[in-house]
């Protein structure tokens, strides 16, 4: 504003169309200030919405997403393909183009025919792309004004390039994912038709957000390794197959959690013991993580063991129980136990505050298995309480963790009924295909983990054979034991196995004779081996004597052991079994 002199002693004001210098320069940076803050809370909200969750691809997207309309009118993310596969990215010092895929695309409607690579394809394009500079240079790429020999230098094809020109985008930028000095990938944007080029400034505005986002990529890098490191871990302490067993077919299915914090503890087993019986065991370690996979791990060494010396249930968890006590970490484990045998076509069981087996008879009816509950292993409150089922031909046994049915908040016993409503067509599906169908709990729905084991009953297969005498308890059970197994090997055409057969249930019905009371019963199961069984009450295991050459005794075992194939022994809930196995020549088997 100016002032000046009318010329009656009175001065008139007039307003000075431009303001002077001051005020432009306060305006400007007002301006410079309101921009700044613009950019600054569009950046606070990029925090807010990029990396959601820990997926890396989702996370990309939504990188891509947000960035469109705001900074560019589209928008593609590309990822080491080193770094989708979990491992660390590094400075690119190869002599070929960086191996990349193509994660995540995002445009507005006008720019929606042009040719970017679909997310999930590799991204291996020449060393005259500019990504590929901007990825060996960490160094992002301005092309403020594209010219047409740019577009062929951008583009992944000949093609793309063509449909950008046809599209009109003039303008392109792209800037290197780093997070924590790891290289991760390229982002690049393009604008076309009505947007003015990209600037130093958009640069700068880029290069941070990708900073930002890089980070939540990153998270989510390092969260999928340790779910696949825990996951990794967990399948190598599960077995990788079932062994072959008599009388039943066992179908098995681990479903890992949806959430790595969830993986961990749930475990199941086969072990085949001797005379044909089969042991079947699930558990669930509390706790999740590498902790609860370790001490699952070392659970199943112990059980398998606890097993190979004792076929009662009831007893091998009051054992397993003490072994838990005594782990560092002091774990707390359910664990449900069962031993099925052919001979009598039932099978024992005995829980530590596990979840009930289910039942399915032929008729496709399903009861639920009453085991007494007990206490978890490691709460050091024993004895267990067995119970014996029968499981005969076309029955099938339901044995799972609670990762089957638990929900956040929900009734267990609602889901474990919903359960055995599923039951019959779920063991029918995974019977044929091993895919479980008709769990009770879907992907949305499941927080954990779960373990699911069906053995089916069966009639024993063709070439297997299984007899069970009992023997009198006096001196002349030798003599029928011998008698015994060798008229039943000549039925088998197995005649060339009698002598050494003879000879080695001579030496178990001494043994038994001698330490254990009597023998009970003799046990003779053709399989892929023939397998010679003794029992009796008889509470020590037998071992091998060093016997000196003037003993007249203790080398009934040293014999044994160099006729057959392996023996052993183990204890049952009336003593003890002594078994021994003969390979079959493959020209009589």
């Amino acid at each position: 504003m100016a002032t000046n002199d009318s010329g009656d002693g009175r001065q008139r004001h007039r307003w000075n169309p431009r303001p002077p210098g001051r005020l432009r320069r306060a305006a400007a940076l007002l301006r410079r200030s309101r921009f700044s803050r613009d950019r600054l809370a569009w950046l606070n909200r990029a925090s807010t919405v990029i990396g959601t969750t820990l997926d890396l691809e989702r996370t990309a997207q939504e990188l891509a997403d947000f960035t469109v309309p705001r900074l560019a009118d589209g928008a593609a993310v590309d990822l080491l393909e080193s770094v989708l596969r979990g491992e660390g990215g590094a400075r690119w010092a190869g002599t070929g183009a960086p191996v990349t895929r193509a994660v995540a695309v995002s445009s507005v409607p006008e720019l929606e025919n042009l040719e970017p690579d679909e997310p999930g394809e590799l991204s291996v394009h020449p060393r005259t792309l500019i990504t590929v500079h901007c990825l060996r240079a960490r160094e992002p790429v301005l092309l403020g004004r594209m010219r047409r020999d740019d577009y062929a230098r951008v583009a992944p094809t000949a093609g793309a390039a063509e449909a950008m020109r046809r599209a009109g985008v003039h303008s392109y930028m792209a800037v290197p994912l780093v997070a924590r000095g790891v290289l991760l990938g390229v982002a690049d944007f393009v604008r076309g038709p009505g947007s003015p080029p990209f600037t130093r400034s958009d640069v700068e505005l880029a290069t941070e957000l990708a900073s930002k986002a890089a980070v939540f990529i990153d998270n989510a890098r390092l969260y999928g390794r340790e779910r696949e490191h825990v996951l990794s871990l967990q399948r190598s302490l599960l077995p990788r197959a079932t062994p072959d067993t008599p009388g039943l077919d066992v179908f098995t299915h681990y479903t890992p959690s949806p959430d790595p914090s969830g993986v961990g503890g749930d475990w199941f087993d086969v072990v085949a013991l001797p005379g044909g019986r089969t042991a079947l065991v699930v558990g669930d370690v509390m706790g999740h993580g590498v902790a609860a996979a370790a001490t699952m791990g070392r659970l199943r060494t112990v059980s398998r063991t606890l097993l190979a010396l004792d076929t009662a249930p009831d007893r091998v968890l009051a054992r397993l129980d003490l072994a838990a006590r005594d782990l560092e970490d002091d774990p707390v484990a359910t664990c449900l136990c069962a031993v099925y045998d052919p001979a009598t076509a039932s099978c024992t069981l005995a829980g530590a505050g596990h979840m009930p087996p289910l039942l399915v008879d032929t008729a496709g009816e399903v009861s639920r298995v009453e085991v007494p509950a007990g206490a978890p292993l490691g709460a050091g409150v024993i004895p267990y309480d067995p119970v014996t089922v029968p499981v005969a031909a076309g029955q099938r046994l339901v044995l799972y963790t609670d990762g089957l049915v638990k929900t956040r908040g929900g009734d267990i016993e609602a889901q474990v009924r919903r359960l055995a409503e599923a039951a019959p067509a779920m063991v029918e599906r995974l019977s044929a295909s091993h895919e479980p169908a008709g769990i009770p709990l879907g992907d949305a729905d499941r927080i954990d983990e779960s373990v699911l084991l069906v053995a089916a009953g069966e009639e024993l297969p063709e070439g297997t054979d299984l007899c069970v005498w009992s023997l009198p308890p006096d001196g002349t059970a030798a003599a029928a034991a011998r008698s015994l197994v060798t008229e039943r090997l000549g039925r088998w055409d197995l005649a060339e196995l009698a002598d050494v057969a003879e000879l080695i249930v001579s030496e178990l019905v001494g043994n038994a004779l001698r330490y254990g009371g009597g023998p009970g019963q003799l046990r003779l199961m053709r399989g892929d081996r023939l397998t010679l069984e003794v029992s009796d009450t008889g509470p020590d295991l037998p071992q091998i004597q060093h016997a000196r050459l003037s003993d007249e005794g203790g080398r009934g075992l040293q014999l044994v052991n160099m006729l057959s194939r392996r023996w052993g022994s183990c204890r049952t809930p009336d003593g003890k079994v002594v078994w021994a196995e003969q390979d079959i020549p493959r020209a009589l088997s």
